[in-house]
C-alpha cells in the first residue's frame, strides 16, 4: 500500500442501503464478464445511482510468488507501477486522477496485487488508458528503483520497526506457523533483499506476471456492460499475452504440534499475544463456517472473546482478529485466522490461552444459540453489503474474486453461504481447526529495562599537607 494523502471520496459515490433494505432482504450485484482474445478478463457492474465509477486491475501475483532472496519485491514492484512510463512520465498517473477529484491506490497481498481508482465517469477513458499504458511497459530506470527502495524501507520503519508490536500479528506469526518459504517469508521484505533488487529483476517481474492474461479488469458504476467492454477492448486488446511461470505448489496441511515463541518489545507499554490457527482451504465446506466462527469469537465488543476476556475475566485490554492480510474470502493458499490482544501486566500468556481455550471448548460442546448466530450473520451481511456499496470497493471485490475463484459471481454467493451456516457447522469448524495442535502463539513481552548506571561518588580530595614555615 502506498503511503500518501488522497482526496476525500466524491459525494454521492456511496449511497445508503437503508432504502434498499426497506424494499428487499437481499441485494444482487449485477455482474457481466467477458474475456478478450489476449486473455484479459473484463468485469462490468453497472450502477447508475451516481455519475462515478470505480476501477480495479488485479494481477494474480503477490508475496507468495516473489523471487527467493528478494523478499518484499512484489510490494516494491507495486510502488514502481506508479513511477511512470515512456508515454506517461512520473506524476502523470496521479495528476490525471486526483486532479479531477478522484483517488487511486494499490496494495500487495500474498496472492494478488491490486490497483484501484475512483473518479467521475468522465475520467473513465483516461483511467483505462493509464492502466493499459503501464501494463504494456514501465519507465525502467535506476533512479526510480532507488527512490522506491528508499520509500518502501521508510514504510517498513514507520509501520514495523518503530511501532510498538510492529507486525508480529501478521509478519512474525506467519513466519512461525508455516513451513514453506512461499508462505512464511516476510512479504514486507528485508532491507538487504530490497536493496539487492536490480532493474533486470523489475523487467522480468513485469514481463512474467503483468501481462493481460494474468490480470482482471473490473469497472463498477455509471457505465453499461456494452460501454465497459468496448472501452476495455479499445485500450487493452492490442497488448499481447505473455507467458506466465507455472504456479508453485504452496499447499500445507494443518499443523500437528503447538508452537510457542517469546519475543521482547522495547517500544511496547503492555505485553501482547497473537494466537493463530491454519484456516480451511478456499472453497472448502468449512470456509464459511470458519468465517462465521471468527466473527462469533472476535468480531467486536459483543463477541465471545471480548465478553469473556475483556469484560468477564478482565485479563485483556482488547481483542482483535485477522484472516491473513485479506478477508475470509480472498485468499488462494494457506492462510491463518489470528486472534491478538494486549493483555494486562498482572496476568500472563498462559492465562490468556487458557481463557481462549475455555471459550472455544464451550462452542465445541454447546454450539451457538439461534439468536446469537442470527446476530453474527446479520453483522457479517451488513459489513459485506456496506463494503461493496462503494464503487471502488465493488470493482475491487469483483476483480479479486474473479482472480482467486475464477468466478466474480461469488460476490452474490457469499451472503447465501453465510446464511447457510448452522450451529453444527460452527462446532465442526472449531473442533477441526481451533485445536492446540494447529495453533501457533507469539507472546510479545516487554523488554527488560536497562539497569540504571551506578552512581559513582566523587573522589574525596586528599587532606592538605602541613608545611613548615
Amino acid at each position: 500500500m502506498r503511503m500518501r494523502h488522497v482526496p476525500v471520496l466524491l459525494a454521492g459515490l456511496s449511497l445508503s442501503l437503508s432504502a434498499m433494505a426497506a424494499s428487499t432482504d437481499s441485494w444482487k450485484i449485477p455482474v457481466s464478464v467477458k474475456k478478450l482474445d489476449n486473455g484479459l478478463t473484463v468485469i462490468v457492474s453497472p450502477d447508475h445511482s451516481s455519475p462515478t465509477v470505480g476501477v480495479s486491475v488485479v494481477y494474480h501475483v503477490g508475496m507468495r510468488l516473489e523471487p527467493k532472496n528478494r523478499t518484499g519485491f512484489a510490494h516494491l514492484f507495486e510502488h514502481l507501477m506508479f513511477q511512470g512510463t515512456p508515454n506517461a512520465p512520473k506524476g502523470v498517473f496521479d495528476k490525471a486522477i486526483t486532479g479531477g477529484g478522484g483517488r487511486n491506490n494499490g496494495s500487495t497481498r500474498p496472492d494478488f496485487t491490486n490497483y484501484i481508482e475512483t473518479a467521475p465517469v468522465s475520467a473513465l477513458d483516461s483511467i483505462l488508458w493509464l492502466e493499459a499504458d503501464r501494463m504494456k511497459t514501465l519507465d525502467f530506470s535506476e533512479s526510480s528503483l532507488k527512490n522506491q527502495q528508499d520509500v518502501v524501507k521508510e514504510e517498513i520503519r514507520v509501520n514495523v520497526k518503530n511501532q510498538p508490536y510492529g507486525g508480529f500479528m501478521w509478519i512474525d506469526i506467519s513466519q512461525q506457523a508455516f513451513q514453506k518459504w512461499e508462505n512464511n517469508h516476510d512479504g514486507y521484505g528485508s532491507f538487504k533483499d530490497l536493496e539487492g533488487a536490480s532493474l533486470d529483476d523489475v523487467r522480468n517481474f513485469h514481463r512474467d506476471y503483468y501481462g493481460p492474461n494474468n490480470a482482471v479488469l473490473s469497472i463498477a458504476g455509471d457505465v453499461t456492460p456494452e460501454q465497459g467492454f468496448a472501452l476495455a477492448k479499445k485500450y487493452f486488446a492490442a497488448i499481447p499475452k505473455r507467458a506466465t511461470p507455472p504456479m508453485t505448489d504452496f499447499k500445507e496441511p494443518l499443523n500437528t504440534a503447538e508452537k510457542r515463541v517469546e519475543q521482547f518489545d522495547t517500544l511496547a507499554q503492555v505485553p501482547a499475544i497473537a494466537a493463530a490457527w491454519k484456516m480451511p482451504d478456499r472453497g472448502s465446506k468449512d470456509q464459511a463456517p470458519m468465517a462465521v466462527l471468527g466473527e462469533l469469537l472476535a468480531g467486536g465488543d459483543a463477541s465471545i472473546l471480548y465478553q469473556g476476556l475483556v469484560k468477564g475475566r478482565e485479563l485483556s485490554l482488547n481483542i482483535d482478529s485477522l484472516y491473513g492480510l485479506t478477508s475470509p474470502w480472498e485468499f488462494d493458499g494457506p492462510t491463518l485466522f489470528t486472534v491478538f490482544a494486549l493483555y494486562k501486566p498482572n496476568t500472563s500468556a498462559d492465562a490468556m490461552l487458557a481463557a481462549i481455550d475455555e471459550e472455544i471448548a464451550k462452542v465445541i460442546k454447546d454450539g451457538v444459540d439461534a439468536a446469537t448466530l442470527k446476530r453474527v450473520k446479520t453483522r457479517m451481511l451488513a459489513d459485506w453489503y456496506d463494503t461493496n456499496e462503494a464503487f471502488i470497493n465493488r470493482a475491487d471485490t469483483l476483480a479479486k474474486l474473479q482472480t482467486l475463484w475464477g468466478d466474480a459471481n461469488v460476490v452474490n454467493k457469499i451472503p447465501g453461504w453465510i446464511e447457510g451456516v448452522t450451529s453444527a457447522d460452527v462446532q465442526r469448524a472449531a473442533a477441526t481447526y481451533l485445536t492446540r495442535a494447529n495453533r501457533t502463539v507469539i507472546d510479545r513481552k516487554l523488554a527488560p529495562k536497562p539497569a540504571p548506571a551506578p552512581v559513582i561518588a566523587p573522589a574525596t580530595a586528599p587532606a592538605p599537607t602541613a608545611t613548615k614555615n
